[in-house]
């Protein structure tokens, strides 16, 4: 799996992520203050799953139809580290293949997932 981790999401969790050993880019790291259109546009370039706290890249996906190949949408109470590790960390273990072409929305008492309306399975 690989993923793009928006600028809002912290370099803990590219670290986290990178240490599992996934293919992970870093918005904050390659591209810093690039608009939500381009990030969906890179990602879908690359076959990257979305990691945001950013919920306007619901509009993008759901109203503006963008192509995309998955978001995780974290919606956490708690924004600590630890608890961000925890929660993505249960969430790959749980659901790790459930998350190409879906929308996932990730809080701390549980997952909401979605396809894409424009994934390529559903096509």
């Amino acid at each position: 799996m690989k993923f793009l981790v928006d600028e809002n999401v912290g370099r803990s969790i590219v670290c986290y992520l990178t240490s599992c050993g996934y293919d992970v880019v870093s918005v904050q790291e390659c591209c810093p203050g690039i608009q939500d259109l381009e990030v969906c546009t890179w990602a879908n370039k690359e076959e990257r799953i979305i990691i945001t706290n950013d919920k306007d890249f619901g509009k993008l996906i759901f109203q503006e139809r963008l192509p995309n190949r998955g978001v995780i949408l974290l919606r956490l109470q708690d924004e600590k580290v630890a608890n961000k590790i925890g929660v993505i960390s249960k969430l790959l273990t749980g659901y790790g293949d459930k998350l190409l072409d879906r929308f996932v929305v990730v809080f701390e008492s549980g997952v909401k997932i979605r396809p894409l309306p424009c994934s390529k399975s559903n096509q």
